[in-house]
């Protein structure tokens, strides 16, 4: 891995225009709307007055999978999400036109053949205005490099849950063809669509998206938490440990901080498999 060239690496701005169509195929990806008489995920779903899903944060302004460019020296084959962590400044627009800003924050470097991990940042802002709306961390672990040394400040590993039980525990039921309405919104990795590579990488269906169960959890939160109100959804952090097979059922378990703070986890009900862990979000 040339850790110069990680360092060195210049991203252009990306701007990206999204209609009602993409707003409303974000939030039919994460479920909503699988009760057409639900007037509280009507406006997630339907133009009149349409709400964006803060979690849609994550996949605007994509800048495409540059770690497999050879001259890093990166085995992308072996990249795992780790981390996902987004900060909600402003809601996001029902439409919009959106310059994303990248940069590489650093890398940790867990000893040879031990791994690192990879820590990019993403600022969202109004293309015309320049007003921020969110600011996004993404964490890869980089399971077939380490030893090759980092730069950067280190992330603050995330604490463990409290030892109590849960305040409020809320499940949501996934489609088994949810994979394939999700990645209509950016992320086409064959992983999620193709039977014959998802059996090749072990699993036995395809997976998923890690951050579909990132939206996922938005979603109880916004629902349990805020009235669905997207204004009072401030940003979450999320340590994603085990895939999620589509037609599975979520449960997550929520712990109360204050009036402000929420930890939690999410475990798939039927393998009993926690699949998000140590995770915080803020509320307001």
């Amino acid at each position: 891995m040339d850790i110069e060239k990680i360092r060195a690496l210049s991203i252009a701005p990306i701007e990206q225009s999204y209609d009602k169509r993409d707003t409303i195929l974000y939030a039919l990806g994460l479920g909503y709307g699988a009760d057409p008489l639900d007037d509280a995920e009507l406006p997630f779903v339907y133009e009149d007055q349409l709400r964006c899903v803060p979690s849609f944060a994550n996949n605007l302004c994509h800048p495409g999978f540059w770690a497999q460019r050879p001259e890093f020296g990166i085995d992308w084959v072996k990249i795992l999400h780790a981390e996902q962590d987004f900060v909600i400044h402003k809601p996001l627009p029902g439409t919009g036109a959106i310059s994303g800003h990248y940069k590489v924050a650093g890398i940790e470097d867990k000893g040879e053949g031990r791994g690192a991990l990879l820590h990019q940042e993403k600022t969202l802002t109004d293309a015309q205005t320049g007003e921020t709306y969110a600011t996004v961390r993404s964490t890869l672990f980089l399971r077939g490099n380490g030893g090759e040394g980092g730069f950067g400040e280190k992330i603050v590993p995330a604490a463990a849950l409290p030892e109590r039980a849960a305040d409020k525990v809320v499940e949501i039921a996934t489609l088994p063809r949810q994979a394939l309405i999700y990645r209509l919104s950016g992320d086409w990795n064959p992983l999620h669509a193709d039977p014959k590579i998802a059996r090749k990488a072990g699993f036995p269906m395809p997976i998923l998206h890690g951050l579909c169960t990132n939206g996922l959890a938005t979603r109880a939160i916004l629902a349990h938490y805020c009235g669905n109100d997207v204004a009072k959804f401030r940003g979450m952090f999320v340590r994603f440990s085990k895939p999620v097979l589509p037609g599975e059922t979520i449960r997550f378990e929520f712990f109360e901080e204050g009036a402000a703070q929420l930890r939690f986890r999410a475990i798939a009900v039927q393998r009993n498999e926690v699949v998000l862990d140590r995770c915080a979000a803020t509320i307001s």
